[in-house]
């Protein structure tokens, strides 16, 4: 490829083509999607993202026309890391935890969360947004989608910790990106370059189309989907972290993040509620909410049944003995035994603070105000027992699919949330649209938020297999944006779901989607097919036959 010995004369870091087993790793993500690329970069300096940048945009109108696409840890569920041309991977070099100072740490985006949390945690610091991936999963990833997990509730996605970042953007220099006060702002749109370019016509885009922004908004607590115009201006300060955050690395590259941290609570106590009566769910929901859980989870039964059903694997995956995990399910079988059958659905809600305390009278307070709902509840009583929880909601679908003949997980209605006091309308009618397909499948999510994981199991080399995501990505969507909801919380849009933004926000704010694109990336060289002009068809002509 004459492209790749020119690129090669630029860059200190490794480009790979021949190596097809390479090239196949990196195909694929946790996706059902499969693009193969035609090379492998792994930059080592901000300089070599730079460079490639520089080279895309040269040859933007060549017939080897090159896209960048960057990827992390390769952990997206909607193939946001995927492309057929050039795949920038940021976990060789770019993996360094610059520094941690007393409330905050800048990081790269190669470094995986796990050895980040283990270093902020020397500290007695953490970023709480991380999610339920988080054990292989890199900090790129997480910038990239937005990413929210299981202490959302309280604490917020990953764009309110972000403080500052360094992008590489098409003028192929790396830009230092801050809030701004209105002063700063003007200083900013004075300079007579790109910089000043791209501040004036932001600050242009947001201000002028402020009140239609503002209805765009999705109305409820998270959401990742289309560009996050709506958050960048307030009047008072301009801050486009937030325009970077969640947009997939396709308006540029991150190379460099400086991230606010939180002091963890030291104690927590875990209240676990058994229902069977899904209308039960809203008013329970809003009773435990007023005690202020730091988490506040769900799974349905189908969840416990797979764990009952491979125990032991269950055992190892979460360590201890099958004599002391099993005496921890005694109040699952007190729960079947006070309604003669398996709850519908297992609620989760984690308390924390500082005080022991106080946290024990505060999770006590909470299992009482829900006497009047008659159902079964256990407060845990050591946090191994709490793991328990954590660990059903975590790994039950790992130990499902090792165990369904030639089916796997398949997401790509896997992060809708609406309104928690809608989910007792919203989930009947989301199952009856399931349950025509005869599919297995468990809803599991952050029920506090409103914010469910639907994840059927498939059969991925079926004839059947495109029309059923076809028809259920469709249906689910349109269900989605009749409840006024998001179809993703905390993914973000990747292939699967970015086609489906004109449709949820609207030709006037997609049309706003697509000024800041063109301002940013005229070429279409950064994450192609994701955000704007994405085909649907596409991505199901791209689903893995395996």
């Amino acid at each position: 490829m004459r492209f790749i010995d020119a690129l090669s004369k630029k860059i200190d870091g490794e480009i790979i083509t021949d190596d097809t087993a390479v090239l196949r790793n990196y195909s694929h993500d946790k996706s059902p999607f499969e693009i193969m690329p035609r090379a492998i970069v792994f930059p080592k300096t901000a300089l070599d993202v730079q460079e490639l940048v520089k080279f895309a945009e040269e040859h933007a109108d060549d017939e080897q026309r090159i896209t960048l696409t960057p990827r992390s840890a390769g952990t997206d569920v909607g193939g946001g890391p995927l492309g057929d041309s050039i795949i920038v991977v940021f976990t060789k070099y770019f993996n360094h935890i610059v520094r941690i100072g007393g409330d905050y740490a800048v990081v790269e985006p190669g470094v995986y969360f796990r050895d980040f949390e283990k270093a902020t945690l020397a500290h007695n610091l953490l970023l709480p947004s991380f999610p339920a991936s988080k054990s292989i999963c890199a900090l790129g990833g997480m910038l990239a989608n937005n990413s929210g997990g299981e202490k959302t509730l309280v604490y917020g996605k990953t764009a309110d910790y972000v403080q500052e970042m360094r992008v590489v953007l098409r003028d192929g220099a790396e830009h230092l990106i801050r809030p701004l006060n209105t002063e700063e702002l003007k200083e900013k749109m004075r300079r007579a370059d790109f910089e000043g370019e791209f501040y004036s016509r932001m600050f242009e885009i947001v201000d002028r189309n402020f009140e239609l922004l503002q209805s765009a908004r999705p109305r409820v607590s998270k959401n990742s989907a289309g560009y996050a115009l709506w958050d960048i201006w307030d009047k008072k300060t301009f801050d486009l972290t937030r325009l970077f955050v969640g947009a997939q690395g396709t308006l540029g590259f991150i190379t460099e993040a400086r991230v606010r941290l939180i002091r963890p609570k030291e104690h927590t106590r875990m209240l676990v509620m058994f229902l069977t009566d899904l209308h039960q769910m809203a008013p329970i929901v809003s009773e435990v909410l007023l005690h202020k859980p730091e988490t506040f989870e769900v799974y349905d039964k189908s969840v416990l049944k797979i764990i009952l059903r491979f125990f032991p694997e269950f055992v190892k995956t979460v360590g201890g003995s099958i004599f002391e995990r099993a005496w921890q399910f005694l109040p699952e079988l007190k729960a079947v035994l006070l309604s003669l059958r398996l709850p519908n659905y297992i609620l989760i809600a984690e308390f924390t603070g500082d005080d022991e305390t106080d946290v024990a009278e505060t999770v006590r307070a909470a299992e009482h105000a829900l006497k009047r709902f008659k159902i079964a509840t256990h407060v845990t009583n050591s946090e191994h027992e709490a793991e328990k929880y954590r660990a059903i909601r975590r790994d039950s679908f790992t130990l499902l699919q090792h165990h369904i003949h030639r089916k796997q997980t398949v997401t790509f209605i896997d992060d809708v949330i609406v309104r928690p006091e809608l989910l007792p309308d919203f989930i009947p009618r989301l199952k009856q649209i399931l349950d025509e397909y005869k599919l297995v499948y468990a809803i599991i999510g952050h029920v506090g938020d409103g914010n469910l994981h639907i994840i059927p199991l498939m059969d991925l080399s079926a004839p059947d297999t495109r029309r059923i995501i076809d028809e259920l990505t469709h249906r689910v969507n349109h269900l989605v944006f009749e409840f006024h909801g998001s179809i993703t919380a905390e993914h973000n849009d990747g292939l699967i779901r970015s086609p489906f933004l004109p449709e949820m926000f609207g030709a006037e704010v997609y049309a706003l989607f697509k000024e800041t694109k063109k301002l940013f990336d005229p070429y279409m060289i950064f994450n192609p097919r994701k955000k704007i002009d994405a085909s649907f068809n596409y991505a199901l002509d791209h689903l893995r036959h395996e």
